[in-house]
């Protein structure tokens, strides 16, 4: 390993969280439109992931192609960004509207007077837990299992398939990830903070550059560990369930970090699992699909 490769692979997420992070906040400190502050630093993020995929994958192999481009992209705006507002605002109008007609206030529960920092560590301890057990179950449970089969049928890793999700368990997600917090009451700076860190955490989780997250791997879910999550061994991928955090896997005794290999073949025992979106889309309802030889 070259020493510019060193320099990348043990510098690169924490730099570029960071400096995220903090343009995020100046951002907001300056009266910068929360929108820009929030998804400015993101696109940034991902302008820079890109470029360290091509000039220091961790695998060749990892490449994206084009067919790749498309189809993630295809998920990434129709299931990560038109699915979540249209679900979310149905759902949300829905159940704030009963809450109110009954009399009843949950934003009670909520540390409001926190700081903003503060308040977006809480949602993302709260949030892992939940996401933690929702991610073990889709594991464990064979029809939830069919649904998550989708994000695992990939046989590379590379940013742009962190959206790779069926509608159906983006809607799931969903039930278990914002809409708590959206019913709680907290606020836009809170969810937006939380989100710059989500999203390009991410990102990073699923890349293919040359990272080492050295001590991190104890606390953050990040490459390192999840490309054993998306192992073809069953032994090796129904571990590393965190979303953001690792401190679950920790405690519940699913992390594993192996130091004296490298991560085989990735993806799916049916090697001939449809790839396309609009066949995955029916894939979860064909009985098996996901296990076929």
């Amino acid at each position: 390993m070259t020493s510019t490769r060193r320099l990348v692979s043990w510098s690169a997420y924490p730099t570029v969280m960071m400096a995220a992070i903090v343009a995020h906040i100046v951002c907001v400190y300056n009266g910068v439109s929360l929108q820009i502050a929030t998804f400015g630093p993101i696109l940034c993020g991902c302008f820079f992931i890109t470029f360290l995929e091509l000039k220091f994958p961790h695998r060749d192999s990892w490449l994206a192609d084009r067919g790749d481009v498309i189809n993630d992209s295809t998920y990434m705006l129709l299931v990560q960004i038109v699915l979540p507002q249209f679900f979310g605002f149905l759902v949300v109008i829905a159940l704030l509207g009963n809450l109110q007609v009954n009399g009843m206030a949950l934003d009670v529960f909520w540390p409001h007077t926190w700081p903003v920092y503060f308040q977006a560590l809480l949602m993302m301890v709260t949030a892992d837990f939940m996401r933690y057990w929702v991610h073990r179950v889709a594991h464990e449970w064979p029809p939830l299992w069919r649904l998550h089969a989708v994000h695992h049928s990939p046989h590379k890793l590379y940013w742009t398939n962190v959206g790779r999700f069926h509608p159906f368990e983006k809607m799931i997600q969903y039930l278990f990830d914002a809409l708590p917090f959206i019913v709680f009451g907290v606020s836009g700076d809170v969810l937006a903070l939380y989100f710059v860190f989500y999203a390009l955490n991410g990102f990073f989780q699923h890349c293919n550059i040359e990272l080492k997250m050295g001590f991190l791997n104890y606390i953050i879910s990040g490459p390192e560990l999840h490309r054993w999550h998306h192992s073809m061994l069953t032994e090796e991928s129904n571990r590393n369930y965190g979303n953001n955090l690792i401190i679950w896997d920790l405690l519940f005794g699913t992390w594993f970090l192996p130091r004296d290999r490298l991560v085989g073949a990735l993806g799916l025992v049916n090697r001939n699992y449809p790839m396309g979106f609009l066949r995955q889309l029916s894939s979860p309802f064909t009985r098996g699909l996901d296990k076929a030889k």
